[in-house]
């Protein structure tokens, strides 16, 4: 099997190379590396096992002669590549909200045209304001102004669905649509605003442990190896054709009380600091207080439920930021 993975040199992206290449498939990667790194998939591409079946192309997914190609030849396609990361999104809105959609709008055509079956990842951030849990696929969306960059890549990734599911629906592609939830793990990085690998990072070193807000707003993570098996799972499904499905934990956890594990897991003698907002972002910065999923969708389909507890997450991530600095 044939396998296309957009943003492929990225976090999640990488450990479904790495799944895929274990399983014997050919695996074809098309990453710009504005968020990804050659370092996530070095290994693969100098490993005996899995030299001769590993392909990278350095390219926009917007390159419409090279998506043609790389759709084209592939049997699946996995729609990772995106503007990643809060920070990086209110730093480059226009260019996110392009990769955004030009991009999904890309794939979707390509894969249409070529018959090609299509997953897509969505985020949980489509679900804007709510404050109840857990949220569910159906629940209805609701955002903050226009004036509020935070919400353009929510509203972005909500036109990805919208235009799957009209693919879907009008032309019949095998497309299915994933709603991601804090996806954590080994080769993350803290740079583009990711709390985890952030306060890991912050631990090691001693230094103050950044909290942004009162750290009351709590979130649930799931490990990247479990997102990992979901997302072939459902690929593998198909009755989840024309489907939303969130992915995500099961324990919620404030970020305060997530910053304080963080210490106590790494013995670091570290502190924690409130920063406010408006000092850590940009004006134009709202957080959603609350986001836990509902997994009774998938758990449904394809029997989908967390393997890896927060504690042995958390000290993966420790161990692989470990390594991380010992080779620099």
């Amino acid at each position: 099997m044939r396998i296309l993975i957009t943003g492929g040199a990225g976090f999640i992206g990488s450990h479904l190379v790495e799944a895929h290449l274990e399983k014997g498939d050919e695996v074809y990667i098309i990453d710009d590396l504005s968020t990804g790194s050659l370092d996530n998939i070095a290994p693969y591409q100098n490993n005996n096992r899995y030299k001769k079946r590993i392909f990278f192309q350095r390219e926009s997914i917007l390159n419409h002669e090279a998506m043609l190609e790389l759709i084209g030849i592939c049997d699946m396609v996995y729609h990772l590549a995106a503007a990643v990361g809060v920070q990086y999104i209110l730093d480059n809105p226009l260019e996110s909200i392009k990769i955004n959609i030009q991009g999904t709008e890309k794939v979707l055509e390509l894969c249409t045209k070529f018959k090609k079956k299509a997953l897509i990842a969505s985020s949980s951030e489509v679900y804007g304001k709510h404050l109840h849990a857990p949220l569910v696929e159906t629940d209805n969306i609701v955002y903050g102004p226009s004036s509020k960059f935070r919400w353009s890549y929510a509203a972005s990734k909500l036109m990805d669905e919208f235009t799957a599911l009209a693919y879907f629906r009008n032309k019949g592609l095998w497309v299915t649509i994933v709603r991601l939830f804090n996806t954590v793990g080994p080769r993350q990085t803290g740079a583009y605003g990711m709390v985890v690998p952030r306060f890991v990072e912050q631990a090691l070193d001693n230094k103050p442990l950044t909290v942004y807000g009162d750290g009351t707003q709590s979130r649930t993570f799931t490990y990247v190896k479990d997102v990992v098996e979901a997302l072939m799972a459902l690929m593998e499904a198909d009755a989840a054709a024309g489907e939303v499905y969130n992915i995500g934990g099961t324990e919620e956890i404030t970020i305060m009380d997530l910053a304080k594990r963080v210490i106590d897991l790494t013995g670091s003698s570290s502190t924690i600091q409130l920063v406010p907002y408006e000092k850590a972002f940009v004006k134009d910065f709202e957080d959603m207080h609350r986001r836990v999923p509902s997994i009774e969708k998938i758990k449904k389909l394809i029997g989908f439920e967390p393997k890896t507890d927060l504690d042995t997450i958390l000290s993966n991530v420790v161990d692989s930021v470990k390594r991380q600095k010992k080779n620099r």
